[in-house]
């Protein structure tokens, strides 16, 4: 047995010791109060503070090279933000809301009370390996419930700071960390959670539904798809290219909620892909020492990618790429020069296959009804951009058109936005979270009738008479 095998065997058998020490602890201490609540908060923001460049490190290594600045906004700055929406609002979620009863069995009272739902899990990514593991863990725990998390193998030493942090600041019956391979993963998903909170790819999405119905665990499918940027004849070509241009070449493109793929009025293809190449020769004057550029995640994902480039060049597409005089180091370091298609077509794996990466194909359209014909035929994005500043068209494309999230006249911006709901819809993820719906999600509203007395209740029961009868019917009306 390998070193990672034994270290995976492991860790399964911590997985099911930590479950069940979570589930003895959820029953017999019952869930924790609002003060306690706002302590685990101001500890897990406090720890985060303290251990910015550790996380910072960590995360550059990972990735072979990854962005300062793209880590501190998107992954501490998001997750810190988070933690302090969830402590402003923590009171109010947590409120019991009286509701109105139905005037026949008045005076009784309706309300709903907000309660823990018990054990949760949370299956995070590689992309954003803090954000995406963090803010959903400090969701559950704002929540009231114990919470398991298991990070990406593909990030060990982001996976291995997250575990220590946690285990820092509360014990494993309150919060714990899970590292380990795939098959860890696999058994996390198959775990009885109360409440299972999976981010990744649709393919991977699928499994972990499956794997997870076999417990009836209630599941937020965090996913991705093809998001695409449509850019209206009205709009700046140059600001939608700057803008589009930023979101697809963030953290390399790794991004769930990138811009997929562009659609540009008919004749305006070339234009535009030359405004988005000056974009980022200006952000990127050299690639491969380029500290603001962020390396692919992996091998095998830089594959993937240059796989998708050369058969879109194979099959007669124009592809121009940001030249780089260091190709091999480039190469070596896994970094992909941000390229853009032209005249690509629906058989290619880049027109298919959501890309994840610094590449940008251009679509061209004759009017906005036919834009939105191409969206409407492909599955539903995770999230959609509309560069216009006419109100007709903002109005046209919200209505008929059906995404997880929308930024108008730039991009990403939306999932930043504290109090806005994150999710997708259908093949881009199922339910919501961030804001009140990720507190919602981890919680169950429990609906709650109170009898008084006297109540006209006791009118409705046997012999029923006479006058109940015609009551009843005037009622029904």
């Amino acid at each position: 047995m390998t070193g990672k095998d034994e270290k995976d065997t492991a860790a399964l058998e911590e997985l099911g010791r930590i479950f069940s020490l979570q589930r003895r602890a959820h029953e017999t201490e019952g869930p924790p109060d609002y003060n306690t609540r706002m302590e685990i908060l101001d500890r897990l923001l406090t720890i985060i503070q303290n251990r910015t460049d550790e996380a910072v490190a960590a995360m550059d290594a990972d990735f072979g090279s990854r962005s300062t600045a793209e880590i501190l906004v998107a992954e501490i700055y998001t997750t810190a933000s988070g933690i302090r929406y969830l402590q402003k609002n923590l009171k109010a979620l947590m409120r019991t809301r009286k509701r109105a009863s139905n005037a026949v069995f008045l005076p009784g009272r309706s309300s709903v009370i907000v309660q823990p739902k018990g054990v949760t899990g949370v299956l995070a990514p590689w992309n954003y390996p803090f954000y995406l593991a963090l803010l959903p863990l400090a969701t559950a725990l704002a929540a009231g419930n114990r919470v398991m998390c298991k990070p990406s193998e593909f990030t060990p030493r982001t996976s291995e700071l997250m575990a220590t942090m946690i285990s820092e600041i509360l014990p494993p019956e309150g919060a714990a960390v899970i590292t380990g391979g795939p098959d860890v993963g696999g058994a996390f998903s198959r775990m009885p959670f109360d409440h299972l909170l999976f981010t990744g790819s649709t393919a991977v999405g699928r499994m972990v539904m499956g794997a997870a119905s076999q417990n009836l665990t209630p599941l937020t499918l965090e996913l991705g798809g093809k998001s695409p940027a449509l850019v209206c004849p009205d709009y700046s070509l140059q600001t939608a290219a700057e803008r589009i241009a930023a979101g697809k070449s963030f953290n390399a493109g790794q991004t769930c909620v990138a811009p997929d793929y562009a659609l540009v009025p008919t004749t305006k293809a070339e234009p535009f892909a030359e405004q988005v190449l000056a974009c980022w020769r200006r952000f990127y004057p050299t690639i491969t020492d380029n500290p603001d550029y962020t390396a692919i995640i992996n091998e095998r994902h830089y594959e993937r990618l240059a796989g998708y480039l050369a058969q879109a060049r194979e099959k007669g597409a124009t592809v121009i790429s940001l030249k780089t005089t260091k190709s091999d180091r480039a190469r070596a370091m896994r970094k992909l020069p941000p390229s853009v298609v032209l005249g690509a077509t629906p058989d290619m794996d880049l027109s298919r296959e959501e890309i994840f990466g610094p590449i940008l194909p251009v679509y061209e359209y004759q009017d906005l009804n036919e834009a939105i014909r191409f969206i409407n035929a492909r599955p539903r994005p995770l999230a959609l951009y509309l560069f216009t500043e006419r109100r007709k068209n903002r109005e046209k494309v919200l209505v008929r058109t059906t995404s997880g999230g929308v930024t108008i006249n730039d991009t990403m911006l939306h999932v930043a936005q504290d109090d806005l709901p994150f999710g997708g819809i259908g093949p881009s993820g199922m339910g919501a979270y961030h804001a009140r719906e990720g507190f919602y999600a981890f919680s169950h509203c429990k609906a709650v009738f109170t009898q008084k007395s006297p109540s006209a209740v006791s009118f409705m029961r046997p012999p029923y008479s006479y006058l109940l009868d015609k009551i009843l019917r005037m009622l029904i009306g």
